[in-house]
Order: structure tokens, then sequence, then C-alpha cells
């Protein structure tokens, strides 16, 4: 695929754009960014994270980029709202019951406002962790009082019982979310169908592109439907076997600016 047949790049952030301690080579990537622009490719921010986190990475413009922030709960355009997904109160509650049988089970509320936290739940320690993913996040005294529009919840749980609680919630709230693995020892927890590939969907018909325009990066469970979506995608060399498998290529770690380094080959 030459420039000029490439209208769209959406990159996942941690363990893809940036390196653990969540720098990227800001000079070279404005060098990118201008070089797409005048090919007219589209620079997309597709992650699990919230909105406002990710806005805060691209401080000088983030105006210009497009989002698919909370795994494709929160699409905007520029300076524009594209979707805000909206699940269903009952759900809420049903996941809020469920993983509250399991105390080892941290969990976040991730609204259009705001995330939250439980007093009680969970400690300050996970507060000021959740923070470096959602910038804006409140200490609630119960989740259930929660008056916002909500996307998605982030639950965090014991690495070694990661598989074992994915198939528990897969099955106990079948039809009402679906996880999916969004690093390390996280689990999302998003409506059925609502995906990074959902999200950049929007945008592709938004802007009248085809799928095969547009390049995909990623490392993890939840950008599988995004690399497999995209007519041309890389999975970081970083990133297991099975998400490598839904890629077309494999590029260098997120450590090497692996993402810049095939950008910088593509414009």
């Amino acid at each position: 695929m030459s420039q000029h047949e490439i209208k769209l790049v959406a990159v996942d952030v941690d363990g893809t754009f940036v390196r653990a301690d969540y720098s990227f080579d800001r000079p070279r990537f404005e060098r990118i960014l201008s070089r797409m622009n005048e090919a007219g490719c589209r620079f997309v921010v597709a992650s699990g994270n919230q909105y406002y986190q990710l806005r805060d990475l691209f401080p000088n413009y983030h105006e210009e980029l497009a989002f698919v922030a909370e795994n494709g709960a929160f699409v905007k355009d520029r300076q524009e709202l594209v979707y805000t997904a909206n699940m269903p109160r009952e759900t809420v509650e049903a996941v809020i019951d469920f993983c509250r049988q399991y105390p080892e089970i941290k969990m976040v509320l991730c609204g259009v406002k705001s995330a939250y936290c439980q007093r009680g739940a969970v400690d300050q320690a996970y507060f000021d962790f959740t923070n470096i993913y959602y910038h804006r996040l409140q200490w609630v005294d119960d989740l259930k009082a929660v008056d916002d529009q909500i996307l998605k919840f982030a639950l965090t749980v014991p690495l070694e019982k990661l598989d074992d609680y994915y198939q528990l919630l897969s099955q106990h709230l079948a039809g009402k979310i679906e996880p999916t693995a969004s690093g390390h020892d996280c689990i999302d927890l998003i409506m059925p169908g609502c995906h990074k590939a959902s999200g950049l969907k929007r945008l592709v018909e938004r802007w009248q592109i085809s799928p095969e325009q547009c390049v995909a990066f990623g490392d993890s469970g939840n950008d599988v439907e995004m690399l497999q979506y995209c007519g041309l995608s890389y999975a970081m060399n970083n990133a297991k076997d099975e998400i490598k498998q839904a890629a077309k290529s494999v590029c260098p770690s997120n450590e090497e600016d692996g993402v810049l380094e095939v950008l910088d080959k593509l414009f």
C-alpha cells in the first residue's frame, strides 16, 4: 500500500505507541504526523484508556486527532463527539453485584464525565495507579449511586487468576457484557459488539473510506478486532503469539519505537 492509499492509522497506546515509561519520540512523531496530514491520512488514538488521559498525551495537537477511547465506547473526531456507549442501568448493577462477591476484583466504573472508585473497596494506592490511565477520577461512597452515562468497567484481578475470571465473567454476564483483556492483569467489560474495531468503523463511515485503507498497531487482546478489521495491521514484537496471529505483520517492540519505524517507511 502506498502512502496515498492509506487514509487512517490507528494506534493502541500502552505496550504499543509509548515505551514503558510512557515516553515517545515527540519530534519524530510530529514530523510523521505532518507528512500524514499532507497525504490526507488521519491519525487515530485507539485505547482502552480514558479520553482525558489520551488527550493529555498529545497536549499541543489533540484537536487535530481522532480518538477511539474506552475500547470503542467513546469516539471523538477532532472537537466533535461522534459516539458514546450507554450501558443499561440493570447491566451496571448486575456487574457491580457480581464483582462484589469477589473482593479481590478491583473495580473502576468508567463514565462520560469521569471514572469512579468506591471508598473502602479499593485503597489509595490503587486510586493513584488508576489515575495514570484515568485523569478524571473520583472517589464515591457507592458505585451504584453514580449519576453518569456509563461506558464500561475496568477491572484488575490477580494475574494468575486472569483466565479464570475471564471465563467466569463471560459465563455469568453473557449477553450483558463482553470481557476483553486490556493488558497485564486488567479486564475491561464492554457492551457486546463495542470494541476498537466498532469505533474505527464509525470513523471509516464518517470519512467515507474503506477498512482496506486503514493501518492498525496493537499488542493486547483488546486490539484483536482492530488488527483483523484493518487492511494492514502490525502486532508489536512484545505481543503474545495469539495477537501476532491476528495481525498481518509484526513490527519492532514499543521500546524500539516500532510504530514510528513503520510509519517512517509508510510515509
